[in-house]
């Protein structure tokens, strides 16, 4: 099984969203990094045939997507970021309306409802109405809508959104079991999801891949960037505007900071293991 896009680009007016991406997937899971107009919403719209390419195409096994039509979409299992919903309906009705419209036989949508409520632990909230449901009961909801037809290709914007700790760390498991014999896409701010679970990793930024690779790969790319340092709490807020601050904490009358930059900071700075947060730190800066 292959998805592939080859030189995707998308305007909009003068604006360039997209620019001549080009990539090979195969079963396992690719994460998609970048900050916001990186272009990642966009790419993975076209990758769903939601959104018409200025230029480029999208295949599927050496066929390209938008003349396979509702054989496509039959593959594809799709959460947007914000995914429209029926407040009045309950979690079963709702799953069983998008099923409906996935054209799954009755018997068939009613065993999957149950089993992908229990899967995202939702088995004792499937007959209460949504919009009494929290915002990570309804962002699970949006993960089963988008698992109800078993896909080979799942794409999944900001599906963490919303979450806590335990959720996330249940929905990555089941990503990454999924994942054996499948194509899963993910797009997320929060790196440690990624680091967690994908294969290979996507850096965007405006709309081209600037960097690709496992995450070991693109850790090792952050080595001799990130330093630790020792300063006094009132010269923290200093160093805050002169370089990326990733992270810092206080030890007494001194902050200690976690700095990412291409060259020792100070003569005192303590050269740190990179992780991907630092490299995406590295890279996006203040944007992010």
């Amino acid at each position: 099984m292959e998805l592939s896009f080859d030189r995707l680009t998308k305007h909009y007016g003068s604006k360039i969203a997209v620019d001549r991406v080009s990539a090979r997937l195969t079963p396992g899971v690719y994460g998609l990094l970048g900050a916001n107009g990186a272009g990642k919403t966009t790419l993975m719209r076209m990758l769903c045939a939601i959104l018409e390419s200025t230029s480029g195409e999208v295949f599927f096994n050496g066929e390209e997507v938008t003349g396979m039509g509702a054989v496509y979409r039959d593959l594809l299992g799709y959460l947007p970021q914000d995914f429209g919903y029926y407040p009045g309906y309950t979690a079963e009705e709702f799953l069983s309306y998008v099923a409906t419209l996935k054209g799954m036989p009755r018997d068939m949508a009613r065993r999957r409802i149950r089993e992908l409520l229990d899967t995202v632990g939702l088995q004792d909230a499937g007959r209460k109405k949504l919009r009494s449901f929290s915002g990570g009961m309804k962002q699970r909801v949006g993960i089963a809508q988008a698992l109800l037809n078993d896909p080979q290709v799942l794409i999944l914007d900001e599906p963490t959104a919303g979450l806590d700790p335990k959720e996330r760390v249940h929905l990555r498991n089941l990503l990454a079991d999924y994942a054996g014999d499948r194509i899963v896409v993910l797009s997320t701010h929060i790196v440690s999801d990624v680091e967690a679970i994908a294969d290979q990793v996507f850096i965007m930024k405006d709309g081209r891949f600037i960097l690709r690779g496992t995450v070991p790969e693109l850790v090792h790319r952050g080595t001799g960037k990130v330093w630790e340092l020792a300063v006094p709490r009132s010269r923290a807020q200093l160093w805050q505007e002169r370089v990326t601050v990733a992270n810092f904490h206080y030890e007494g009358e001194q902050a200690v900071l976690r700095i990412v930059t291409d060259e020792r900071p100070a003569a005192e700075a303590i050269p740190c293991r990179a992780t991907l947060e630092d490299l995406y730190l590295y890279y996006f800066g203040r944007e992010a």
